[in-house]
């Protein structure tokens, strides 16, 4: 049975790679300095990071599924390659408005978006193969991994001594409690992207990230999209104005958008799924589940080594510490924050507090970093920091006061930022735009380096880009800080200049 579907030729490149079925498990060296559960994000970073420093440690890395997690596989590569394939399709639809002249009708090959994005994957691939790790000087265990007692672990007929452990097991999609649902059948990150057949009817049942992005995505490639949300806007732990201004795009582009939505159960039909919520019912050909996560915890045996656990994931203390000191966790498996950056620092951590610091002295702590995120939808919302509060003030550009937007046509937009009362300390951003996440990097830098304000006014941004509404916010600032008794100090100034 492949690992994988469809099994095709790309596939078949991807398994080869992160999965090889020819894979022998090495002879175990007598100790391993490190021994890291889980080949994704957090525990590649890991073991690569401590493989490669040179120093002679003996580094293991144990892996049931597929190498490279969630991100290379069900997550952010394959996603990012379809949004840019429906990104196109919208181009062309608005292409009139920039004076050309687009198809009468425009045709999605859906099987070649889904191909063109198996192939990328696989290119993609080789960064997280077992080949390469092993390369690294990394021993590659391929099987499920379980502690046997305080210093052993059991991979398949192979028995790993260590003096230090990492779990980076990470999450999957939580099985909703919906009646009826499993019974009808449903997709998740997990499957949705084996799809060959674009579904004609898709409802796509949860309005965080994930389900968002997913959602204008299959919009945008022609299906008839249904999103269910149980809160009152979509996005609800984001900024409200840039959540409002995202659901009206949704409805622009004709998704079908379900708020305060309560499921009462699906079930099946002669015409479809049928999913009652609201007293209605929707009739689609296939549900997609983009709501809730669950930690990847079964059969690791956590309970013969003390590692406390409960549905959210690991416990850890600030160090990534779990309750047996000797073992430390990273990424999906012990995090609020649940994105592939954000389990690479976590791992940067682990190797810094559980191989350099003696004695506790030096340690890093998770609450220590800045946590900048994006939610990949068009436009993008991009946010770091804090959102409102009563010690700061807030900074709003508009998109339609940047030239660049202006000429793009990508007016629909904005920068909010929060700097505190009194003070050019920046305290949080969001930004909504195109490329949001690739301009929030800039407030994310002055963050971390204790840059305020005063200092981005005077960084010279190229004109004209979407970027520069960042320096209109800073200058808005500085503007701020003309009162009546500063004004007259300049205009004394001029009369002996």
């Amino acid at each position: 049975m492949s690992l994988i579907s469809p099994d095709d030729v790309h596939n078949q490149l991807l398994v080869s790679r992160v999965h090889p079925p020819d894979w022998v498990n090495p002879q175990p060296s007598d100790r391993y300095d490190l021994v890291v559960l889980g080949a994704g994000t957090a525990g590649l970073v890991v073991a690569a990071g401590a493989a490669g420093l040179g120093i002679g440690l003996k580094v293991a890395l144990i892996e049931k599924h597929l190498m490279g997690g969630d991100c290379l596989n069900v997550g952010c590569v394959p996603s990012k390659c379809m949004i840019r394939s429906s990104r196109v399709v919208a181009e062309m639809r608005d292409a009139r408005s920039f004076g050309v002249i687009p198809p009468d009708t425009i045709e999605v090959d859906f099987p070649a978006v889904m191909e063109r994005m198996r192939q990328l994957r696989a290119g993609i691939s080789e960064n997280d193969s077992a080949d390469r790790f092993k390369k690294l000087g990394v021993d590659v265990f391929l099987g499920e991994a379980s502690f046997l007692d305080r210093d052993r672990i059991q991979v398949s007929d192979r028995i790993l001594n260590f003096k230090k452990a990492v779990i980076a097991t990470g999450a999957r999609a939580r099985d909703p409690e919906i009646p009826g649902l499993a019974e009808a059948g449903y997709l998740t990150n997990e499957t949705v992207f084996s799809l060959t057949d674009r579904p004609r009817r898709l409802a796509v049942i949860g309005g965080g990230a994930i389900g968002c992005e997913l959602a204008q995505t299959f919009q945008r490639l022609g299906c008839e999209v249904m999103l269910f949300h149980k809160h009152a806007r979509l996005l609800d732990r984001e900024d409200p104005d840039a959540a409002e201004l995202l659901q009206q795009v949704f409805l622009k582009e004709g998704i079908r958008v379900i708020l305060n939505c309560n499921i009462d159960q699906v079930r099946s039909s002669p015409d479809g799924k049928v999913i009652d919520a609201n007293g209605e019912s929707f009739v689609v050909d296939e549900i997609l589940v983009g709501a809730g996560r669950a930690p990847n915890v079964e059969g690791l045996n956590l309970e013969a080594v003390g590692v406390n656990y409960d549905r959210k994931g690991v416990k850890v203390n600030d160090y990534l510490q779990t309750t047996n000191p000797r073992i430390y966790a990273a990424g999906d498996i012990c995090m609020d924050w649940k994105y592939t950056h954000a389990a690479d620092a976590a791992a940067r951590i682990v190797i810094k507090n559980a191989l350099f610091s003696p004695f506790g002295f030096g340690r890093s702590k998770l609450s220590s970093l800045t946590m900048p995120w994006v939610t990949y939808t068009d436009p993008e919302i991009a946010h770091v920091g804090i959102y409102e509060s009563d010690n700061a003030e807030l900074i709003k550009i508009t998109l339609d006061k940047v030239d660049r937007a202006i000429a793009d046509g990508e007016t629909n937009g904005f920068i909010k930022l929060l700097h505190r009362t009194g003070s050019d300390e920046i305290l949080g951003a969001t930004i909504v735009a195109r490329h949001a996440g690739e301009m929030i990097s800039e407030i994310t830098t002055a963050i971390v380096g204790k840059r305020g304000l005063n200092t981005l006014s005077t960084v010279i941004h190229p004109y004209p880009t979407q970027a520069e509404m960042i320096k209109k916010a800073a200058d808005a600032y500085r503007r701020k800080l003309l009162t009546p008794t500063s004004r007259k100090l300049l205009g004394l100034l001029t009369k002996f200049s």
